[in-house]
C-alpha cells in the first residue's frame, strides 16, 4: 500500500511539473482531481501500456526503440481523454480532448511524453519506495 501511495504522489508531481514546464499541457483542477489522474495515467500504465509493447515489439525492434515514445504518447493521450471523458478532469494537451485530434495535438503529445519521461526519471530519483 505504501508503495502506491508513493507511486501515485510520484506520479501527481511529474504531471504538475509537465503543466509547468510545457506550455502546451495544461491542468486546472484541484489536488483531489490531481491524485485521480495520476491513479488513470497508473492503471493506463499498468494494464494497458504492456499489451501495446508486446503487440508493437516488432516496430520497437526496427526502430531501435524509437517507437517506444510514441507508444507514451498515445497513451498519454489516452490517459488524458479516459480522465477528461470519465471524471471530467480538466488535463489538456494542446487543447486535447475537449478539441478534437491534430497535428498540434500529436506534435504536443511526442514532446510531453519526452519531458514527462524524463521527469518522472528525476522524481523517481527524490522520491524512493
Amino acid at each position: 500500500m505504501k508503495g502506491f501511495v508513493i507511486g501515485v504522489a510520484a506520479t501527481a508531481i511529474a504531471l504538475v511539473l509537465l503543466a509547468f514546464v510545457l506550455p502546451s499541457v495544461d491542468y486546472g483542477g484541484d489536488i483531489v482531481g490531481l491524485i485521480l489522474l495520476a491513479i488513470v495515467f497508473g492503471v493506463v500504465n499498468g494494464l494497458i501500456k504492456p499489451i501495446v509493447k508486446l503487440f508493437s515489439l516488432p516496430i520497437t525492434v526496427m526502430t531501435l526503440g524509437l517507437f517506444s515514445i510514441v507508444i507514451n504518447a498515445g497513451l498519454l493521450l489516452f490517459g488524458t481523454w479516459i480522465a477528461y471523458e470519465l471524471f471530467g478532469i480538466t488535463f489538456t494537451i494542446a487543447g486535447f480532448p475537449p478539441d478534437g485530434l491534430s497535428f498540434d495535438v500529436l506534435l504536443s503529445a511526442l514532446v510531453a511524453a519526452v519531458v514527462l519521461s524524463i521527469i518522472s526519471t528525476l522524481v523517481g530519483l527524490v522520491v524512493h519506495d
